[in-house]
């Protein structure tokens, strides 16, 4: 059983950073991508940033471009998500996610990702 454990979420003022963590554990598992997506209150859930391994390629939601980096060590099966000049609009749940092998579909889509975490609240306040 592959299990993610985010960690690292808070509360911050606006303008703040935060750096969220995920752990994997479980069986062996080697995944072919990580991603953070978040859920606002009463609002879908939708993609931030996902980095694939091979080779190491980072992507990112348009409004988080340059204020959120991604990075992470697949040996150690671990990936963050450095989150820097926090808005009140980043508030939401987030949560870490894994895709075990390359399949179609676009990689902002949540049913492409195999694995998720539990979710970690990030509140940002104005």
């Amino acid at each position: 059983q592959v299990q993610l454990v985010e960690s690292g979420g808070g509360l911050v003022q606006a303008g703040g950073s935060l750096r969220l963590s995920c752990a994997t554990s479980g069986r062996t598992f080697s995944s072919y991508a990580m991603a953070w997506f978040r859920q606002a209150p009463g609002r879908e859930r939708e993609f931030v940033a996902r980095i694939r391994w091979n080779p190491m390629t980072t992507y990112y939601k348009d409004s988080v471009r340059g204020r959120f980096t991604i990075s992470g060590d697949n040996a150690k099966k671990t990936v963050y998500l450095e989150m820097n000049s926090l808005k009140p609009e980043d508030t939401a749940v987030y949560y870490c996610a894994a895709q075990a092998r390359q399949s179609i579909g676009h990689y902002t889509r949540s049913d492409k990702y195999d694995y998720w975490g539990q979710g970690t609240q990030v509140s940002v306040s104005s």
